[in-house]
């Protein structure tokens, strides 16, 4: 019996040279298989269908024509592919949705039109945002042939932000803000109050459910929008506090004068919603003001500035403070720039051009007898750029990065002017400031001369490796990974217990230095520091412009574990330890490379029964469901220190990619994380013990 009917055989003569290999191919393969004894039917079946499928991507190849092509209509890129749009499907991007409507509230406070934006989390998880502004336009367009809410609302690259006797300047410029949010939402409601009128109308996933209707009278304008995010796109569709008061807050300084509040109604206190208002009346004065405020000022009071120059408005707040760190953040349309830019060079040239000449006519540096070099100007600086570019070239969807050359010389005149008449007038400031500059390019010879002595050695051969570290065979850094351990005790369990082929093992001996307290270089002079920075395989004093920056070409390690006791000194070494790679080794951190490692705080025993918990919860489990509720029927062993476990305990709690669970540390907020790090491990106890009382009563005591 044949599978296949001899009228769809081919003929070798109709064959072509590739169709008659794999013909004897099949062949020889069928009489191979009769020798070993295989059933001979079913690899017939598995080739009919194989041959098929490939039948069926050969014909699709040879028939590829317009019937191909397939156009995605309205917002049905957005939904199919929504990380372009929103960078992604995370809580990053849910947060996201947020901003991109108060952006448009923003537009409205920058063409001087809205003083007010409420944003509310509402009961059942959904977001209201809702403006004082002219309220979106609801009259018919007379290209689309609808009403222009519909437009603005459901037509990517469409709004007023394109015309610029509308906007002269724009937050959201690629046009997708607020069509994004309602494509990626299972309903959005919109209403506009306008001419005295209260307009409205609704969506489900970017498509209108109704018409635009007028539906009541009304003596405000302005915009109201609320939407629920779609469940089965984004991975959570829980907001967070938190997140949305930090840019929110941030926002409220770079819009002096504009009053923003939040809102949570699933939280009530005192029987009130949980509730915040952000507002400035000096904007970035205020704001740098913030995020140096747990540290000891060089100069009391902000070198500020704002004008104009060339057609660019521009925004600088300068604050200097005893540290030795350089904290700058730039923004463009109330655009957080990451990644810097054209603004953010104009800014340090002209800072380090303009601090130079004032040291050289005074004679300043002349008995210094050190070489200033421009990263020594800003060492200890606290500053906020912020321009309004009214045709922005970013890199990238996300824009982080400012591509517009003419910029760097706006703002470079802008400064240097602004700078040069504050060091005239305040010649004792100017003069401390100086002494700041003199005192951080000594500190960067003998940095470099720490770094020397400790890259002597290759990061990469044996001898330039700590001694105490327990490298592991793999020699790929995407498959090693690095647990910095508490104590010698964990650090033998650790060894023994490993992955020896993808997991190193690097004890620290107790709290390592803080380095939140000391000028930079001094970290080089701890054993504990280098061995970390020598087992990873990073370097500084590579790059010629900062001297500081850490080069990562030859890391050695992607996972980079923190694995300390389960207790208050454990969470400290966390602490100390997230502060060294917080302030020299960041980009670890952004790229996702460090976690903390969770032991287990308790084994809970009933009969032949055992169980890690990890936490009170799952001890309570435990004793529902094996103690009858009754904490005397088990036995509870608290695990107090790493080295309480031995090395298969270790292993199968703590270091096994299958069971284990792992904490990732990531920068949500750099401003926020910043002053926490001033706060908590800076020198400044006042503000230190002020958060201590705030928060005491969260305190989980081990004791």
């Amino acid at each position: 019996m044949f599978l296949f009917q001899p009228a769809k055989l081919q003929k070798p003569s109709e064959l072509n040279a590739f169709q008659y290999i794999i013909l004897i191919e099949k062949c020889l393969k069928i009489i191979i298989f009769k020798q070993c004894g295989i059933n001979l039917f079913h690899y017939l079946c598995m080739l009919y269908k194989t041959q098929k499928m490939t039948d069926e991507i050969t014909n699709g190849q040879a028939n590829y024509s317009a019937q191909n092509i397939q156009v995605l209509e309205g917002l049905e890129a957005v939904r199919k592919r929504p990380a372009m749009y929103i960078g992604d499907i995370s809580e990053k991007g849910l947060h996201h949705l947020v901003y991109e409507v108060v952006d448009n509230s923003i537009d409205e406070s920058m063409a001087g039109y809205c003083t007010h934006i409420e944003v509310a989390i509402n009961k059942d998880g959904s977001i209201t945002v809702q403006d004082n502004g002219r309220g979106i336009p609801v009259d018919m367009h007379p290209k689309e042939h609808k009403s222009a809410l519909e437009v603005v609302m459901t037509v990517l690259h469409a709004g007023g932000k394109f015309d610029k006797g509308s906007y002269k300047v724009s937050g959201g410029l690629h046009g997708v803000g607020v069509s994004c949010v309602n494509a990626l939402s299972t309903k959005m409601i919109t209403e506009v109050f306008r001419e005295g009128k209260v307009y409205r109308q609704e969506y489900a996933c970017g498509k209108p459910v109704t018409g635009v209707e007028c539906v009541g009278t009304t003596d405000i304008n302005g915009t109201r929008q609320t939407f629920w995010p779609d469940g089965s796109i984004f991975t959570t569709t829980e907001y967070k506090y938190d997140i949305l008061a930090a840019r929110l807050h941030e926002l409220a300084f770079l819009n002096a004068g504009l009053r923003i509040s939040l809102t949570d109604y699933r939280v009530m206190e005192e029987g009130e919603p949980k509730k915040d208002t952000y507002f400035s009346n000096e904007g970035l004065k205020e704001f740098v003001s913030y995020i140096d405020e747990n540290r000891v000022h060089l100069i009391q009071e902000p070198i500020y500035l704002n004008t104009e120059k060339q057609g660019v408005p521009i925004e600088v707040a300068i604050l200097y403070n005893t540290e030795y760190k350089e904290t700058i953040r730039s923004f463009v349309n109330n655009i957080n720039t990451i990644e810097g830019g054209t603004h953010l060079v104009g800014f340090r040239t002209a800072l380090t051009r303009t601090l130079k000449k004032y040291a050289d006519d005074n004679k300043f540096l002349e008995k210094a007898k050190v070489e200033i070099e421009g990263e020594d100007f800003r060492e200890g600086l606290t500053a906020v750029i912020s321009v309004k570019v009214s045709e922005p070239q970013f890199e990238g969807q996300t824009k982080t990065k400012l591509g517009n050359s003419e910029v760097a010389g706006a703002v470079q005149q802008a400064v240097g002017e602004a700078l040069t008449f504050y060091l005239e007038e305040h010649p004792k400031e100017a003069k401390l400031i100086v002494d700041k500059v003199i005192l951080a390019a000594q500190a960067r010879v003998a940095a470099r001369k720490a770094r020397e002595s400790v890259q002597r050695k290759s990061p990469l051969s044996g001898s330039g490796l700590p001694g105490k570290l327990a490298d592991c065979s793999d020699k790929d850094p995407a498959n090693c990974e690095l647990f910095i351990v508490e104590g010698d005790s964990a650090g033998g369990s650790a060894k023994q217990g490993r992955d020896r082929h993808t997991q190193a093992i690097l004890p620290i001996r107790g709290k390592i230095f803080n380095v939140e307290r000391v000028m930079w270089h001094k970290a080089f002079d701890h054993e504990e520091v280098n061995n970390i920075i020598q087992a990873l395989g990073v370097r500084f004093g590579l790059n010629p412009d900062d001297s500081k920056a850490a080069n990562y070409d030859k890391l050695r390690y992607y996972k980079v574990i923190i694995m300390t006791d389960a207790d208050v000194d454990g969470s400290h070494i966390d602490t100390l330890i997230m502060t060294l790679f917080f302030r020299y080794m960041p980009e670890l951190i952004e790229n996702g490379h460090l976690y903390i490692a969770t032991p287990p705080l308790y084994l809970c025993t009933k009969g032949k029964v055992k169980e890690f918990c990890y936490d009170d919860v799952q001890r309570q489990r435990f004793i529902d469901q094996y103690g009858g509720g009754l904490e005397q029927n088990i036995i509870t062993q608290r695990y107090k220190g790493l080295g309480e476990m031995n090395p298969e305990q270790l292993w199968e709690t703590t270091m096994n990619p299958e069971n284990r669970l792992l904490k990732q540390v990531h920068i949500q907020d750099a401003a926020e994380a910043d002053r926490i790090f001033s706060m908590l491990m800076g020198e400044d106890v006042g503000t230190r013990r002020e958060f201590i009382e705030r928060n005491a009563t969260y305190a989980n005591i081990d004791a």
